[in-house]
């Protein structure tokens, strides 16, 4: 079972992660939404497509674009559209 945790919590689950480029990447039913807030960040990878980001919030801190996914990525990357991968401190236990 991998986990995401951060400030203490952890804010996403599953024995479903995919792991791409060394990343897990977790189902989008996974994730704890009460962590979750939109971003307007939006980065482009060559293979996998435009990525949207979330900003992570608990317990009255914010970690920025500290979540990834592909709401719509290339055929390469099909497998992993929608699931959400972590950086920027946030620890992934698998």
């Amino acid at each position: 079972m991998a986990k995401a945790i951060w400030n203490g919590t952890v804010i996403a689950e599953s024995d479903r992660t995919e792991v791409v480029e060394g990343n897990h990447y977790f189902p989008p039913d996974a994730i704890k939404s009460d962590y979750f807030q939109p971003s307007s960040t939006h980065t482009t990878c060559g293979w996998k497509g435009v990525a949207s980001y979330y900003t992570i919030a608990v317990d009255g801190q914010t970690n920025p674009d500290a979540a990834w996914y592909y709401p719509e990525p290339k055929d390469a990357a099909k497998k992993i559209a929608g699931y959400v991968a972590f950086w920027r401190g946030v620890k992934v236990e698998a």
